[in-house]
């Protein structure tokens, strides 16, 4: 049974996506492999407590970014103190917005943005406490909201 997950994201520059997230999270670098020829093959970033890792692509062994692919089929939901300000660091750091902010059934202020590596990003922050059986009422009552 697992103890812990870690998001491991391939980026097609792995200190571009460092220094993003650096200055969009407020993420620290806990360690970095590097191969010989200058390739990252692994970073951990410390979130808080949490561990996100990334490494540059490896095509020899299929491992591609979203840059290479055209697509990502995966988004990383992050709660934080202030949407807003994490979502507007983003941006102006170079994240292309997807959905704006905005408040929610389920009880979340929320908001989503591509990173400049392709990798989908959904930032919130509670803005109510709901139970699941009310998150299911309103979302019957308006699916779209």
């Amino acid at each position: 049974m697992p103890r812990e997950m870690f998001p491991y994201l391939c980026v097609h520059d792995a200190q571009a996506a460092i220094d993003f997230y650096v200055r969009v999270f407020d993420m620290k670098e806990k360690f970095r492999l590097t191969e010989p020829g200058g390739r990252v093959g692994h970073v951990e970033l410390d979130f808080d407590g949490a561990t996100l890792m990334l490494c540059e692509e490896f095509p020899e062994y299929g491992i591609r970014s979203p840059k290479s692919i055209g697509a990502t089929g995966v988004t990383l939901h992050l709660h934080v103190d202030n949407a807003d300000a994490v979502v507007e660091r983003a941006l102006q750091a170079g994240a292309t917005l997807h959905m704006p902010l905005a408040d929610h059934f389920y009880g979340e202020r929320s908001g989503s943005f591509f990173d400049p590596f392709g990798h989908r990003w959904n930032v919130g922050h509670t803005i109510e406490e709901v139970s699941p059986e009310e998150m299911q009422e309103r979302y019957e009552r308006n699916p779209d909201a």
